[in-house]
Formats: structure tokens, C-alpha cells, sequence
């Protein structure tokens, strides 16, 4: 299992992975934060660009902050750097 720090900018004008800022994943996405739609609206987003299913990503820290935790089943910190662009 993988865990990721996530910084999510929430009512963004689209949806994307726009990597990453110190060591945590820069995440931004058009749904309000409210009643957990930024939330779902984040693994939905996580587990479409990892090609993952929708049970493999949890947010475990900060369901309610912008600054959270993920952590991630059914893939490997590499899957996940070469999916989102990261160079090592």
C-alpha cells in the first residue's frame, strides 16, 4: 500500500494531476468542498489517471483540509511516478 500527500484545490476550473509541489501531489478539481463531493470527486480523479479501481484509493487524513492523505492499494510507487510524469 501506498501513501500519498495530496495538496487539492478544490472549485478549479478543471480536473487534473498537476504534480507535484515539495512532496506533496498538487490535485485540482471542479467539485465544491462540501459534503465530501472534492473528496470523491479526488479519487475519482486518482484512480482514472492510475487506471485503478475505485475501492484502491482512501483518503485517511484530512477529509476535511486541503492537505491530505491517501493511500493507495493495486499499484507500486513506480506505476504511480511513470503515470503521473515524475522523473526519477
Amino acid at each position: 500500500m501506498i501513501r500519498l500527500s495530496l495538496k487539492v484545490i478544490p472549485n478549479a476550473s478543471i480536473d487534473e494531476v498537476a504534480g507535484y509541489i515539495g512532496n506533496a501531489l498538487k490535485v485540482k478539481v471542479r467539485a465544491q468542498p462540501e459534503k465530501g463531493k472534492a473528496n470523491k470527486a479526488v479519487i475519482q480523479l486518482l484512480c482514472k489517471t492510475l487506471n485503478i479501481p475505485k475501492n484502491s484509493v482512501v483518503v485517511v487524513f484530512g477529509a476535511t483540509s486541503s492537505n491530505k492523505i491517501v493511500e493507495i492499494s493495486n499499484t507500486t510507487q513506480k506505476a504511480i511516478d511513470a503515470l503521473l510524469g515524475v522523473k526519477n
